[in-house]
């Protein structure tokens, strides 16, 4: 059974616009961002799938007309996953815009003060790089 190339490539499409949604800053693009990845890698489940066949009873079917009920459930589950993961992104979406008066997600303050300590030890007279080698030989480098 060879696959569908067309919804792969459909698919790979849709993930790859959810990914890009969710690394934006805007909890309403992320809502879209989850929505849009979760529904390309359900597409990518039924594709995995292959054609549909009969319902899976055993005995009332020849087991090669059968279609596979696995990836249904998977499809499932990633429906159940999804429901449950927007519902927390607009309650998170809604909590900042009562807050704020926007969507925004800000910027943590604590990772600017840890960024800023990381940046200033690069450049201090202490620092001393450490490599990792496959060898395991010279863990700290000179």
């Amino acid at each position: 059974m060879i696959p569908n190339l067309t919804l792969a490539i459909v698919a790979g499409v849709l993930i790859a616009c959810g990914v890009y949604l969710i690394t934006e800053r805007s909890l309403s693009r992320i809502l879209v961002g989850v929505a849009v990845m979760s529904n390309g890698i359900n597409l990518l489940f039924l594709v995995a799938a292959g054609p549909a066949g009969m319902p899976a009873i055993i005995g009332m079917f020849p087991a090669d007309q059968m279609s596979d009920p696995l990836p249904q459930a998977m499809v499932l589950t990633a429906i159940v996953i999804t429901m449950a993961v927007s519902a927390f992104v607009i309650t998170m979406a809604y909590r900042s815009f009562q807050l704020n008066g926007h969507d925004e997600v800000s910027d943590d303050v604590e990772d600017a003060r840890i960024r800023a300590l990381a940046e200033r030890d690069d450049v201090s007279a202490s620092f001393e790089e450490i490599r990792f080698s496959d060898t395991g030989d010279d863990v700290v480098s000179e």
